[in-house]
């Protein structure tokens, strides 16, 4: 595992997110993972942040086709049209849930109960690709219009945000994020 990686996992994953720019950025990297590893979106972490305005969902959602054929260029970000084109009308339809709700936090926190669903994993075999919450989530996205966010992209969101607290049980991390 990479340094990287390790990092990520002690200091990041499964943390609970209430920043709304933070959930967007996890939603743009998300959609981006589709079909590839998590370890590849986090070497290029940095060239998305650099690519998608530093995730300032405002300044995404005014990208136009010019742009789109600027990042195609671009080797810092995986060059998807289909994922890049995505990761502009998810700006549009975060700053639309935003305006309807007040935060993107209240609306996609509402699919677990405001409160962190904490699994008890002896195993990762035992962690499911999606849930219900997931199934849920990922429909009502669809529903608004948003792109690359299917049942299995969710779930890895809302493993991500520490919507879902999926460190198995011998990990110390597990007691940390779940405050015990």
């Amino acid at each position: 595992m990479s340094a990287g990686y390790v990092a990520y996992h002690d200091h990041e994953w499964g943390v609970p997110v209430h920043d709304d720019a933070k959930l967007f950025e996890f939603l743009i990297l998300e959609g981006a993972q589709a079909g590839l590893s998590w370890s590849t979106i986090l070497r290029k972490r940095a060239g998305y942040r650099e690519a998608f305005a530093d995730f300032d969902a405002q300044r995404v959602a005014r990208f136009d086709k010019r742009k789109v054929e600027r990042l195609m260029l671009f080797p810092g970000i995986v060059r998807n049209r289909l994922k890049i084109e995505a990761a502009i009308v998810n700006a549009r339809r975060f700053l639309e849930v935003q305006e309807e709700l007040g935060s993107f936090d209240v609306y996609s926190w509402a699919f677990v109960g405001n409160a962190p669903i904490v699994n008890r994993w002896s195993d990762m075999k035992q962690v499911p690709a999606t849930t219900k919450e997931s199934d849920a989530f990922s429909k009502d996205l669809q529903r608004r219009g948003f792109k690359f966010v299917g049942s299995t992209i969710m779930y890895a969101h809302m493993q991500a945000t520490g919507m879902v607290n999926d460190h198995v049980v011998s990990c110390y991390r597990h007691a940390e994020v779940s405050g015990q």
